[in-house]
């Protein structure tokens, strides 16, 4: 039956909605996308290039409207910044930060999926003036974001430059600036514990290495095999320049009383640049010399940057446990940085302007391993690999479907026809053509565009199981609209009514996606039986939602126990 008002006036009362997402791995790698420069590709175009790329995070420099629509229902999460020239209206004035927040994020949500609002980029270095207003602005856009119900979806932080940091090594020695230490670094951190934000670091080993006066080993500076420096503090070993000046940031935050692992570390810029000279006069040849910026060098550098955190090497010596996302600066060369062509700001893009790359990178680790027999007795699966680009992509699936493949799930209407990209796709037909071929070596190539995998992937659509789940970063109101829609068509909802067997945990979103999961299964599942204006959609993984598991049949009534089936934590 349909939900009571009493049900809707208890769910009012209920805790702040949670993201039915499961947990993400232990680090993720995105790009910086800087705009200064006028010979860019159009931000639909570049929308593109992030897909064709496998780059799953991109982080801007502002909140544009035309970047933040190109990125909408990618999948891509987005990371928008409160400029520098504004952070002082926000932090004086709460209503403006709300403007703001709902202008610049809300407006945009769910299907850009914007997850972080940096407050300024480095402020200490480049706006000291603002120093003092910096921690207001963002306990601001954070109280903005919980009057809008977003602020369990979207993080609040601000980039942090590495020159905030003295006496870096050895790293044990690591403090911050004494004239930000207690007045700014230590009120916030305290606000990013109370949030559960990310530490977020600004770092670029180059610069170090590069300095006039550095004796700093190539190697350890790349993150090439090397012999490695230790600190004579503590006796740890530091195998890359990098893990050595997180170190001391990580320590700096220690001697301010907090534990440097207390949240997720982002680097939000970390990169090497492909050419140019740096110095205070480029124009009678700069400092570089000894051709320290090179694409040799920035090659080396961010991929092994690249494969270091999606192998999930995140931590430290000091703290190996550790967990840490990383950005690459930057996606493009810009022509408009510096003071000239020659200026190293406008060399450190992993793409020029017109889309072909400077070097070969991977953002997938490295290139895929080439097939394997499974392991006796061991499952596989074969996936698409987004990095082999749309017109290998579509040529595998159309291949794949010619000679074999059940490919009618994916056609429209279909169960797995959502969602509708070409990688999905492609994984699904590939995997299909692989299994009906009896997992045999060699029919999970496909030249490149596929690899075998032996733990089953997220991404490939089982057409006999899949959930309708609420999101809850569209409000209350939505989920509302889409519960009383779904109870009201055919959804069973007796199970979410007060002494119900799913009425706990007593939340909108939790009520919410029982209802829409139960009208999706009743469905059969069909094409457009899970969207609710954006109010809900389609997973692959059993989402638990406390002690309720919602069924995937819809002949199934009855909640099933944790060991018929593997769930991700909401």
């Amino acid at each position: 039956m349909a939900p009571t008002r009493l049900l809707v006036f208890i769910l009012g009362a209920a805790m702040a909605p949670l993201l039915f997402v499961p947990a993400d791995a232990a680090g993720q790698v995105g790009v910086d996308y800087g705009r200064v420069a006028n010979d860019l590709p159009d931000p639909a175009t570049v929308a593109q290039l992030l897909k064709q790329s496998g780059i799953t995070m991109v982080r801007i420099y502002d909140a544009d409207e035309a970047v933040l629509r190109s990125l909408a229902n990618t999948g891509i999460k987005v990371t928008v910044m409160v400029p520098n020239e504004k952070l002082a209206d926000v932090a004086g004035n709460p209503s403006h930060a709300l403007d703001w927040v709902r202008s610049k994020v809300a407006a945009f949500l769910p299907a850009t999926q914007i997850n972080g609002v940096a407050v300024g980029n480095e402020v200490f270095k480049s706006r000291p003036d603002l120093n003092p207003q910096l921690v207001p602005a963002m306990a601001n856009v954070q109280a903005a974001l919980a009057q809008l119900g977003l602020a369990g979806a979207v993080k609040v932080t601000t980039p942090i430059a590495f020159d905030a940091v003295v006496d870096s090594f050895p790293p044990s020695d690591g403090r911050f600036q004494d004239d930000i230490a207690q007045s700014v670094m230590k009120p916030l951190l305290g606000f990013l514990q109370r949030t559960g934000s990310y530490l977020t670091l600004n770092i670029y080993p180059f610069f170090a290495y590069a300095a006039p006066s550095s004796t700093i080993n190539l190697d350890y500076a790349l993150g090439n095999p090397n012999p490695g420096v230790p600190d004579p503090n503590t006796k740890l070993v530091y195998p890359t320049l990098l893990d050595a000046q997180l170190d001391a940031a990580y320590y700096a935050t220690e001697k301010l009383g907090f534990s440097a692992v207390q949240w997720r570390t982002s680097l939000t810029e970390s990169g090497w640049p492909s050419g140019g000279r740096w110095g205070s006069s480029l124009e009678a040849g700069g400092v570089l010399g000894s051709g320290a910026a090179s694409i040799a060098n920035a090659q080396a550098y961010n991929n092994n940057l690249i494969n270091r955190i999606l192998s999930g090497k995140t931590g430290t010596p000091r703290h190996p446990d550790a967990d840490m996302d990383v950005y690459i600066f930057a996606l493009f060369n810009e022509n408009l940085k510096g003071s000239g062509p020659d200026d190293i700001e406008r060399h450190f893009g992993l793409f020029y302007p017109n889309m072909q790359k400077v070097y070969e990178f991977d953002f997938h680790g490295g290139a895929p391993p080439p097939p394997s027999p499974a392991p006796p007795g061991a499952e596989s699966w074969c996936v698409a690999n987004a990095a082999a680009g749309d017109g290998r992509l579509q040529a595998a699936l159309d291949y794949a479907c010619s000679h074999g493949a059940d490919c009618s799930g994916i056609q429209p209407g279909a169960v797995c026809f959502e969602p509708n990209t070409l990688l999905a796709h492609a994984s699904y037909a590939v995997n299909s053509y692989y299994q009906n071929n009896g997992r045999a070596s060699g029919t999970c190539d496909f030249s490149g565009a596929a690899h075998v995998v032996f733990q089953e992937p997220a991404e490939i659509c089982d057409p006999n199981a899949s959930w309708c789940v609420a999101n809850a970063a569209v409000g209350d109101d939505r989920l509302q609209a889409a519960l009383d829609y779904a109870c009201g068509h055919g959804a069973d909802c007796s199970p979410i009514q007060p002494g119900g067997k799913c009425f706990e945990p007593n939340t909108m979103v939790a009520h919410a996606s029982y209802a829409v999961n139960s009208y999706y299964q009743r469905n059969h599942r069909a094409s457009g039986t899970c969207d609710f204006s954006g109010a809900a959609s389609v997973v692959f993984k059993a989402p638990k939602i406390g002690n309720c598991v919602l069924p995937w049949k819809a002949w199934i009534q009855e909640t099933t126990s944790m060991s018929e089936g593997s769930y991700a934590a909401i």
